[in-house]
């Protein structure tokens, strides 16, 4: 049965779809490609430097030996490589551009002769996007020593495909696609004079997109770290492009980048990471850590994005305080409100599961369950629920159902305790339940406090509650004689004490999914039952001395 707001997105997903559907039929048509035809570039006025591409992909940390490749085999055998990669032409940047190019030119040709008109495939919005920023980029090697033709015909088939995206752009509800297209399109007018006016359509609607996707701290609304990464990256990319190529770099660009940044600079974690919260997987920040360096660190800053951040000495705490976004956005939401990461001494202590979304659909649904998140889940349910129906995740993404909402967030530096608190009616409709969350940093005894509330609004209805805290899985885990205490090992003569005060603690198993592989690890749990009372928890991580 499909709620108001469920039903208003699958008539607009059945709607998309549609248009779709008759535009792949157009897209094949000779008409269409025919009108995909325009002005053939006479020459390319600015050669960018392809050290930028580092800014965006990290495929330099890799090698292509091109000396080792049959031309006339190539596509032939792309079958068993990845061939989003390979269409995307990025392996361009891993050459040595010192070697003899003719064999890139027959690549390219070939390519020319079977794609350079519309393929549902090798035209995909992001591989094509990223294709041509990665021809661009290396064009001085491409076109070095060509023919007449094949110079002619290679910038014709660059302005077809931006021309394919320019018209299309409108159509595209993946923001992080609608960024790499823009890219692609205010490059296209900062190399070829003949169409300058591509970068002024690229900046506006560059500006457009910005407006519509981050708050006024710079933190994307999908409150998805990861997203807010890859955003970072390409902005920075446009803004270095521009630079290159002696042009002024609008105001709007470089105020975003700067937000971008803080925000960056102010989740990441002891080990230049990003934390596991909303669709992020573990993700390095080498790639803009020139950038960050920079920066002058506001220690002033402890709430950004929803996420509030606790550092003091060598501990570091990181905890949602918000509900989800709102539907458009929540394509990449993980159901865990008041779920935090931990880390001692530069090391991982407790985590949340990550995004699954680099291992499989399967281990990305997983890692949206509450019960992957070191947060509370009842009744083993989660806090919010996922659209079921195809035609929306189809074209939405797996959007969120109904919402929650956060509230009565304090912080405190007081009394020798320095931390937050914060509640959430994520079970309130299902389950009479509001959960309370308090964390805090004990700074006179070096030790990290909890205390969970559980509220119930009415009496007689029977819960099964589960307070989950994931560990780190490069550590291990063992319950002590005690029942209510676990010790962590962090190392030979290193080791802390979880505790839960009159509670009795179990171990599980569990997966962690942040990764390209799923590996194991373990949970600790607090669980019981509660039908009439309300009640409170009390737990503590503290060196094992």
């Amino acid at each position: 049965m499909f709620g108001l707001k469920s039903a208003y997105f699958y008539l607009i997903a059945c709607q998309i779809t549609l248009i779709k559907f008759f535009k792949k039929i157009y897209f094949s048509s000779k008409n269409y490609n025919k009108s995909l035809e325009s002005k053939t570039p006479q020459q390319v006025y600015y050669n960018p430097n392809s050290f930028l591409l580092s800014i965006i992909t990290s495929y330099r940390t890799h090698s292509f030996k091109i000396n080792d490749i049959d031309p006339n085999i190539f596509w032939l055998e792309d079958k068993k490589k990845d061939e989003k990669q390979m269409h995307s032409f990025l392996w361009l940047s891993l050459i040595d551009r010192k070697t003899d190019h003719t064999k890139i030119k027959k690549i390219i040709y070939i390519w020319m002769l079977k794609n350079s008109k519309y393929n549902k495939k090798t035209w995909e919005t992001s591989t094509l996007s990223t294709r041509i920023i990665s021809w661009i980029l290396n064009v001085d090697i491409i076109l070095n020593n060509s023919t007449f033709d094949f110079r002619r015909n290679f910038l014709s088939c660059i302005v077809s495909q931006t021309n394919h995206l320019k018209r299309n752009i409108r159509f595209e509800s993946d923001l992080k696609k609608k960024v790499e297209i823009l890219t692609s399109i205010i490059l296209t007018g900062l190399v070829f004079k003949e169409y300058e006016e591509n970068f002024n359509i690229g900046i506006r609607e560059l500006e457009t997109l910005i407006k519509d996707f981050f708050d006024n701290d710079g933190f994307p609304l999908s409150r998805n770290t990861t997203d807010l990464l890859f955003f970072a990256k390409y902005l920075i990319f446009c803004k270095e492009l521009i630079k290159d190529s002696q042009k002024y770099v609008p105001e709007f660009l470089q105020d975003i980048i700067d937000k971008n940044l803080n925000c960056i600079n102010f989740i990441k974690t002891p080990d230049e990471q990003l934390p596991l919260f909303n669709g992020a997987s573990s993700v390095s920040l080498d790639q803009i850590h020139k950038y960050l360096e920079k920066l002058k660190s506001n220690n002033k800053i402890n709430n950004l994005g929803g996420l509030y951040k606790i550092k003091y000495k060598n501990h570091y705490l990181i905890i949602d305080t918000e509900g989800p976004p709102s539907k458009k956005f929540s394509n990449a939401y993980q159901s865990g409100p008041l779920s935090f990461e931990y880390y001692l001494d530069g090391i991982k202590i407790i985590t949340n599961s990550g995004f699954g979304n680099h291992i499989s659909k399967k281990a990305e649904a997983l890692s949206r369950l509450t019960a992957c998140q070191s947060t509370l889940s009842i009744n083993d349910t989660s806090v919010t629920k996922f659209e079921k129906s195809e035609m929306i995740n189809k074209v939405f993404g797996s959007s969120i159902k109904d919402t929650f909402k956060s509230f009565e967030f304090f912080s405190k530096d007081e009394n020798g305790l320095i931390g937050c608190s914060s509640s959430n009616n994520g079970y309130e409709k299902k389950f009479g339940c509001t959960h309370k969350r308090e964390i805090y940093i004990d700074k006179e005894n070096d030790y990290l406090k909890g205390i969970d509330h559980i509220i119930k609004a009415k009496d007689g209805y029977p819960i099964r509650y589960a307070f989950r805290f994931h560990i780190n899985p490069e550590l291990n885990a063992v319950k002590t004689m005690s029942g209510n205490s676990v010790l962590i090992q962090i190392s030979k003569n290193k080791s802390l004490i979880f505790t839960a005060i009159d509670e009795n603690l179990e171990i599980e198993k569990s997966i962690f999914l942040g990764g390209k592989k799923i590996l194991d690890n373990t949970c600790i749990t607090i669980s019981g039952n509660l039908v009439n009372k309300n009640k409170t928890f009390n737990w503590e991580i503290k060196k094992n001395i």
